[in-house]
């Protein structure tokens, strides 16, 4: 069950933006400048962004992955309605799981939420297992923002 914080206070989010097809550099750009106009939301930093090798154990390219950090006043489900468009628009197809996509993006944590449902696992459960977005998130937090 999901649980609720103040309405008026925007929360700290971290999205992970990954892209293995395409213009992988241009789908995270687009990605960045979307997150950034989404209502009630302010982009406050981005990663660096590094090459990694693609997960599920399928043959495909190297994905291209940032992790960005959000202040939005935005409720989860809608967020993720909105990354799910984003990713539309960036001609992401769902057809295989751990299939190659043009942009992949996937709402790491949300302030101290924590969200279970059929749609949406936050703390996302990849979390623990994937390094680079451990070093993402620890980048972004190496100072106060």
């Amino acid at each position: 069950m999901p649980s609720k914080a103040d309405p008026a206070s925007p929360e700290r989010v971290y999205v992970a933006l990954g892209s293995n097809l395409g213009d992988r550099a241009a789908h995270l750009q687009n990605a960045r400048a979307a997150l950034a106009s989404l209502p009630k939301t302010r982009l406050v930093a981005a990663s660096s962004i590094e090459e990694t090798a693609p997960l599920g154990g399928k043959q495909q390219p190297s994905y291209l992955n940032q992790m960005v950090l959000l202040e939005t006043g935005l409720e989860p489900h809608a967020l993720l309605e909105a990354c799910q468009a984003i990713e539309l628009a960036e001609g992401r197809e769902r057809t295989e799981r751990w299939g190659s996509r043009t942009l992949d993006l996937d709402i790491v944590q949300f302030g101290t939420r924590h969200v279970r449902d059929p749609d949406l696992i936050i703390p996302h459960p990849g979390l623990s297992t994937r390094d680079f977005w451990r070093r993402e998130l620890a980048e972004l937090n190496s100072d106060e923002r």
